[in-house]
Protein backbone atom coordinates (compact mmCIF):
# COMPACT_ATOMS: atom_id res chain seq x y z
CA UNK A 1 0.00 0.00 0.00
CA UNK A 2 1.46 3.33 -1.01
CA UNK A 3 1.58 6.41 1.22
CA UNK A 4 -1.04 8.01 -1.03
CA UNK A 5 -3.36 4.99 -0.65
CA UNK A 6 -2.94 5.07 3.10
CA UNK A 7 -3.71 8.79 3.24
CA UNK A 8 -6.81 8.30 1.08
CA UNK A 9 -7.97 5.43 3.32
CA UNK A 10 -7.52 7.52 6.49
CA UNK A 11 -9.35 10.47 4.92
CA UNK A 12 -12.28 8.22 4.01
CA UNK A 13 -12.36 6.75 7.52
CA UNK A 14 -12.37 10.22 9.10
CA UNK A 15 -15.19 11.34 6.83
CA UNK A 16 -17.17 8.23 7.75
CA UNK A 17 -16.52 8.90 11.45
CA UNK A 18 -17.67 12.51 11.09
CA UNK A 19 -20.90 11.34 9.40
CA UNK A 20 -21.51 8.88 12.24
CA UNK A 21 -20.91 11.67 14.78
CA UNK A 22 -23.31 13.99 12.95
CA UNK A 23 -26.01 11.31 12.90
CA UNK A 24 -25.80 10.44 16.61
CA UNK A 25 -24.79 13.65 18.42
CA UNK A 26 -28.45 14.46 19.20
CA UNK A 27 -28.70 11.32 21.34
CA UNK A 28 -26.16 12.58 23.88
CA UNK A 29 -26.13 15.23 26.61
CA UNK A 30 -22.41 16.03 26.91
CA UNK A 31 -19.29 16.51 24.83
CA UNK A 32 -16.09 15.59 26.69
CA UNK A 33 -12.64 16.44 25.39
CA UNK A 34 -9.49 15.04 26.96
CA UNK A 35 -5.90 15.33 25.78
CA UNK A 36 -6.21 12.13 23.75
CA UNK A 37 -9.88 11.59 22.88
CA UNK A 38 -13.22 13.18 22.17
CA UNK A 39 -16.39 11.63 23.65
CA UNK A 40 -20.13 12.04 23.60
CA UNK A 41 -21.85 10.87 26.78
CA UNK A 42 -25.12 10.98 28.68
CA UNK A 43 -23.52 11.05 32.11
CA UNK A 44 -20.18 12.61 33.11
CA UNK A 45 -18.40 12.81 36.46
CA UNK A 46 -15.03 14.58 36.71
CA UNK A 47 -12.98 14.22 39.90
CA UNK A 48 -9.74 16.11 40.56
CA UNK A 49 -7.25 13.82 42.29
CA UNK A 50 -4.00 14.62 44.08
CA UNK A 51 -1.31 11.99 44.44
CA UNK A 52 1.76 13.27 46.25
CA UNK A 53 1.50 16.75 44.75
CA UNK A 54 0.70 15.47 41.24
CA UNK A 55 -2.79 16.53 40.16
CA UNK A 56 -4.75 14.42 37.68
CA UNK A 57 -8.34 14.07 36.55
CA UNK A 58 -10.50 10.97 36.76
CA UNK A 59 -13.38 11.14 34.29
CA UNK A 60 -16.21 8.61 34.39
CA UNK A 61 -18.77 8.52 31.61
CA UNK A 62 -21.72 6.29 30.85
CA UNK A 63 -23.59 5.64 27.63
CA UNK A 64 -20.69 7.07 25.66
CA UNK A 65 -19.45 7.24 22.09
CA UNK A 66 -15.71 7.54 21.39
CA UNK A 67 -14.24 9.50 18.47
CA UNK A 68 -11.63 7.00 17.36
CA UNK A 69 -11.52 5.76 13.80
CA UNK A 70 -9.39 2.73 14.69
CA UNK A 71 -11.80 1.44 17.32
CA UNK A 72 -14.19 -1.26 16.00
CA UNK A 73 -16.86 -0.51 18.64
CA UNK A 74 -17.27 3.18 19.41
CA UNK A 75 -20.32 2.85 21.68
CA UNK A 76 -19.42 1.98 25.28
CA UNK A 77 -21.65 1.47 28.30
CA UNK A 78 -19.16 3.01 30.70
CA UNK A 79 -15.65 4.40 30.47
CA UNK A 80 -13.09 5.66 32.98
CA UNK A 81 -10.34 7.99 31.78
CA UNK A 82 -7.32 9.20 33.73
CA UNK A 83 -5.64 12.31 32.35
CA UNK A 84 -3.02 14.76 33.56
CA UNK A 85 -4.24 17.59 31.32
CA UNK A 86 -7.41 19.64 31.60
CA UNK A 87 -10.76 18.09 30.75
CA UNK A 88 -13.35 20.09 28.83
CA UNK A 89 -17.00 19.15 29.41
CA UNK A 90 -19.80 20.91 27.56
CA UNK A 91 -23.51 20.28 27.88
CA UNK A 92 -25.19 19.97 24.51
CA UNK A 93 -28.30 21.97 23.74
CA UNK A 94 -31.35 19.83 23.19
CA UNK A 95 -33.78 21.19 20.62
CA UNK A 96 -37.20 21.59 22.10
CA UNK A 97 -39.90 19.18 21.05
CA UNK A 98 -42.13 20.96 18.57
CA UNK A 99 -45.75 20.03 18.04
CA UNK A 100 -47.04 19.90 14.45
CA UNK A 101 -48.75 23.01 13.20
CA UNK A 102 -52.50 22.98 12.61
CA UNK A 103 -53.41 21.22 9.42
CA UNK A 104 -50.27 19.08 9.61
CA UNK A 105 -50.40 15.31 9.54
CA UNK A 106 -51.58 15.10 13.17
CA UNK A 107 -52.93 18.62 13.68
CA UNK A 108 -56.65 19.37 13.67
Amino acid sequence: MSAEDLEKYETEMELSLYREYRDIVGQFSYVVETERRFYLANSVDVQVRDSGGEVYFEVRMSDAWVWDMYRPARFVKSVRVITFKDVNVEELEKPELRLPEEGGPFGG
